[in-house]
């Protein structure tokens, strides 16, 4: 094979341990030119593994700082909406005495947390694209995400949303219509 073909690597396809073949091959390269240096044995997968783990490592390093961002997202929304129901207790004790239904307060908190998640989503989305068409006129080579992830991004926190308003709205639901009616 030309050395200068493959920049003085050699490819070998086998089905068998690849590892195994580093020193025949050693010994058939010495005996064709002695002085001809073999170092790095290495599978495709190992050199595709350690050109890959940078990817990987920021990769995982994102995806933790998004999920501290999303438990914070949670807790804040949960916060916020915990809250306005320990606030409101006197209303939902009058709107479950005049005959309310306990699942209507329940819809109406969460969708009080959607609202507030998509507000954020609609603010996020707008401060993001801003600050990449800023950042990508001092970086060129930055790049947009796709759509896909976008959107996928928006569903994400809007489920949260959901998940992060049923507690609060659970409590506004078995708000004790007696107890309501005699705070303040």
């Amino acid at each position: 094979a030309d050395a200068s073909m493959f920049g003085g690597h050699l490819f070998i396809h086998t089905t068998a341990n690849p590892y195994s073949l580093v020193t025949p091959v050693t010994k058939i390269i010495r005996e064709m030119a002695a002085d001809e240096p073999v170092e790095h044995a290495a599978t495709l997968e190992d050199i595709r593994a350690k050109v890959l783990a940078p990817d990987r490592l920021n990769s995982l390093v994102f995806g933790v700082f998004a999920g501290v961002a999303l438990l914070i997202a949670l807790v804040g929304v949960t916060g916020v909406l915990a809250f306005s129901v320990s606030a409101r207790t006197r209303e939902f004790g009058i709107r479950l005495a005049l005959g309310s239904q306990p699942e209507n307060l329940l819809k109406g908190v969460v969708a009080e947390g959607v609202v507030m998640a998509a507000v954020g989503v609609l603010a996020g989305a707008a401060f993001g694209l801003v600050v990449a068409r800023v950042a990508g006129s001092y970086f060129g080579d930055l790049k947009m995400p796709g759509a896909l992830p976008v959107i996928v991004s928006a569903f994400v926190l809007l489920g949260a949303a959901v998940v992060a308003s049923m507690l609060p709205a659970a409590r506004a639901a078995r708000v004790d219509v007696i107890q309501a009616l005699r705070s303040e």
